[in-house]
């Protein structure tokens, strides 16, 4: 009997898996989001990588509401030529966002952590000591625990904007909520070692 002690086990967590998979793998799929709420701050910053124009959005919406007098978004990398700012701040003003004052910040960054430190100094220039940062949800813990490292002295809140492919609740049904999983804990995890 001790011999298949393990295999019990084994048996009862899939067994448990296909039963309660809420109860199972909601708690890994809900730790990746961690958000701070809808704060004042002396600016917003939006982080690049949306490429369904959810973060600037959110952002506009936020703007509108009184939460910065400043909203700077991120231009990382670059798309035919032109840089991820100039493209989210063109989706925005095109999708009814022509009166929010954004403020683009081209940089090379290729990663949140080279994004952070590339646009730091502009946001101390700028008088930026509270920054709110709009992401999306699957990216709020990872990218707040990096900014707070490469922004010393500032205080960064998080919020996400709505995003359509990932689902913190249900991220094992769908294949496009299951690949965003995934990477992101890979980048998670990679992040706790410093890599």
């Amino acid at each position: 009997m001790r011999r298949y002690r393990w295999l019990i086990l084994l048996g009862a967590v899939a067994v448990g898996l296909y039963l309660y998979p809420a109860a199972v793998l909601g708690p890994l799929g809900r730790y990746l989001v961690l958000e701070d709420g809808e704060t004042k701050c002396d600016c917003m910053f939006v982080l690049a990588g949306d490429q369904l124009g959810s973060r600037i959005m959110k952002s506009a919406e936020l703007y509108r509401a009184g939460m910065a007098p400043k909203l700077f978004v991120s231009g990382a990398g670059m798309v035919f030529g032109k840089t991820e700012d100039a493209l989210a701040i063109a989706f925005a003003r095109e999708n009814g966002a022509g009166d929010v004052p954004f403020i683009g910040l081209p940089n090379e960054g290729n990663s949140t952590i080279s994004e952070g430190r590339a646009v730091y100094p502009v946001l101390r220039e700028a008088g930026c000591g509270s920054v709110l940062v709009v992401t999306s949800n699957f990216h709020t813990r990872r990218a707040g625990n990096i900014l707070r490292r490469v922004w010393p002295g500032m205080r960064v809140q998080m919020v996400s904007a709505k995003t359509a492919d990932y689902d913190p609740n249900a991220w094992w049904t769908e294949r496009v909520y299951q690949k965003v999983f995934l990477l992101e804990w890979t980048k998670t995890v990679t992040d706790w070692f410093g890599v």
